[in-house]
Formats: structure tokens, sequence, C-alpha cells
């Protein structure tokens, strides 16, 4: 998919350079909001190339450089059966797209390409005939959370990650 001077691509193997890079330079923003989300090496070489090999890793590429990269998971999230303090505004169906693992390069922050990444992830959503799209982020995240909200994705409660860690949820109905 092309948009505008992004495209999108699902991600390969030959793109993991370029995706630790990516990686490592979030986990640097991250750490500048006084997180520890990310810091422990996540996600590590083993998740990327799992996400790679089952195909559901995109990257999006600026000049041909992996500048932003995500996964789409159409097969249902386990930390997202139980919500607190709140709700999932589709119910809770398996009716939705769960997207992980969102970057984007500081070199192109600000300049559309998180619009594209969820213009993508709305397209893919309805394709596979899903009413949402669902997300999760640390609640310090300011920068995610901000993002969005500005993408039209309402606040619906915290999750738990397998590890235990408390994460703010969000859904856009589609």
């Amino acid at each position: 998919m092309i948009s505008g001077e992004y495209k999108i691509r699902k991600a390969v193997e030959t793109d993991y350079n370029q995706l630790e890079i990516l990686y490592n330079e979030a986990r640097g923003t991250i750490a500048s909001l006084g997180i520890d989300q990310w810091q422990n090496g996540y996600p590590d070489k083993k998740t990327v190339m799992a996400d790679i090999e089952s195909e559901r890793m995109y990257v999006l590429l600026s000049d041909n450089v992996v500048s932003g990269a995500f996964v789409l998971i159409s097969d249902g999230e386990p930390t997202y059966d139980i919500i607190y303090d709140g709700n999932w505004k589709s119910g809770d169906t398996m009716s939705y797209i769960a997207i992980h693992r969102v970057a984007v390069s500081l070199r192109i922050r600000g300049k559309g390409a998180s619009g594209c990444i969820m213009r993508f992830a709305e397209d893919f959503a309805k394709n596979h005939n899903r009413k949402s799209l669902r997300i999760d982020t640390h609640e310090g995240n300011v920068v995610m959370r901000k993002m969005l909200e500005n993408k039209n994705f309402e606040y619906c409660g915290i999750i738990f990650l397998e590890s235990g860690e408390k994460r703010v949820a969000y859904e856009k109905l589609l």
C-alpha cells in the first residue's frame, strides 16, 4: 500500500537490522518519558522474528528505509479477554484487530506516519470484517496516548499483560 510518501508492506527477515535500529530508537524515546516500557530489550529478536515469520508484522518505508513498524493480530489477544475499570466499546467479542509494537522513526515523527499506519490498520480490519481496532500502552506513554486520542481511539480501561504489567487499553470502532 502506498500513502503519500510512505509505503507499507509485510516485514521480511532482511528487515531485521533496520527494525532493531528502529526499536532501539523507540526505547530511547520511551525512556525519556521516565517509564519502563520496552526498557528490558523488548521487543527482542525472537519476538520480532516470530512476528515476521507469522506474517503479521508490517513496515512503513520512507525513502526505501524502514521508518516504522507495527503488528496486526487478527486471531484475538488473550490479554484483552479481561478488562478492568471499564469496557470494550464493541463488547467482549472477537471482532477486532489488535495493534502491537508500533514504532515510528524520529526522522519522520510528526509527518503523517502514524496516520498512515492507523489508516492501513483500519483498512485491514474492514477487509477482515472486523468492527474495531484495539491497542494498549503504558499509562505514562503520553506520546502514544495523545496519538491514539488524535486518531479517535477511546480509552476503555485497564488490561494486564502476561507478565502482570498494567496497560491502558483503547479501542476505535469502525
